[in-house]
C-alpha cells in the first residue's frame, strides 16, 4: 500500500500524464473560447441588426415630420399672403379683378400621408424596437398637434372659405378673418418644430441626415413613378392593338 501511494504521484508527475492533461485543458479552453466566440457573435449581429432596424424607423418618422412641417409653413405663407392681399384690396377695392387669381392662388392646401403615423402608432413591436419612451412621447405629441392644424385650421378654413364665396366679391374677401388661422397655425406649426428638434437631439439625427434620406425616398418614388409611366405606354399599346383587331373585325361584318 506504501508503495502504491509512493508510486501515484510520480504518474502524475510523468511526462505522458503532463501531456494529456495539457491537451484536455487546451482542448477544453478551444472549446469554451469557440462556444464564446458563436455566442457573441450571434449577440453582436442581433444587436446590429436591432440598430439598423432602429435608425430606419427614426429616419421614417423625422422624414414624415419633415414633410409635415413643410406642408404647414406653405399653409402659414399662403395665410399671411391672403392678408396682404386683403390690405391691398382696402387700399383700392377696385383692384380685386387684377388680384383675382392672386387670391385664387393662396387657397391653402396641405398635402401629407399619415400611413408613418399610423404604422408607428399601432405597432407595439416597432415601439420596441426603437426602444426610446421620451421619444415615443414626443412622436404622439407631434402628430397630436398635427391632427389639430388638419381639424382645427386645414378643414374648417376650407369649409369657412367655401361658405364665405370670396372669390365671389372683394367684400367678401376683405371680411374674411384670416387672422384667427393665422394664429391658430403659428401656434401648431412653432410646437411641432420644438418637437421635432427635440426628437433630432435624442436620437443624434442631424439635417444633413434628414435630407439625404429625403433624396433617398424621392429618388426611390421617381423610380416607381417611371414604372407606372410604362405601364401607361403598354397599356396604350394594348388599347391601340384591340382597336386595330375591332376595325380588322367590321370587314367581316
Amino acid at each position: 500500500l506504501n508503495d502504491m501511494k509512493l508510486r501515484i504521484p510520480s504518474l502524475l508527475k510523468s511526462d505522458k500524464t503532463k501531456t494529456t492533461l495539457k491537451q484536455f485543458l487546451l482542448s477544453l479552453l478551444a472549446t469554451t473560447f469557440s462556444i464564446a466566440l458563436t455566442f457573441g457573435t450571434a449577440a453582436v449581429i442581433d444587436h446590429h441588426k436591432k440598430q439598423e432596424a432602429k435608425r430606419e424607423i427614426v429616419m421614417m418618422v423625422m422624414y414624415d415630420m419633415y414633410n409635415s412641417l413643410e406642408a404647414i409653413e406653405k399653409v402659414d405663407s399662403t395665410i399671411r399672403q391672403s392678408m396682404h392681399l386683403q390690405r391691398q384690396l382696402l387700399e383700392d377695392t377696385t383692384k380685386f379683378s387684377e388680384l383675382w387669381y392672386s387670391i385664387a392662388g393662396t387657397l391653402p392646401q396641405v398635402s401629407y400621408t399619415e400611413t408613418t403615423e399610423r404604422i408607428f402608432s399601432s405597432s407595439i413591436e416597432t415601439i420596441n424596437t426603437v426602444g426610446d419612451v421620451f421619444f415615443t412621447e414626443y412622436v404622439a405629441d407631434f402628430y397630436r398637434f398635427r391632427l389639430q392644424f388638419k381639424t382645427m385650421v386645414c378643414d374648417s378654413l376650407v369649409n369657412s372659405i367655401s361658405r364665405s364665396s370670396i372669390l365671389e366679391r372683394s367684400q367678401n374677401f376683405i371680411n374674411f378673418d384670416y387672422l384667427t388661422y393665422g394664429i391658430m397655425t403659428t401656434g401648431c406649426l412653432n410646437n411641432m418644430r420644438q418637437i421635432f428638434l427635440e426628437c433630432q437631439q435624442m436620437m443624434h439625427v442631424t439635417d444633413e441626415e434628414v435630407l439625404a434620406y429625403r433624396n433617398e425616398r424621392k429618388r426611390i418614388e421617381s423610380r416607381r413613378s417611371e414604372g407606372t409611366d410604362d405601364m401607361v405606354e403598354s397599356l396604350k399599346k394594348l388599347r391601340q392593338l384591340q382597336d386595330d383587331i375591332d376595325r380588322g373585325k367590321l370587314k367581316y361584318q
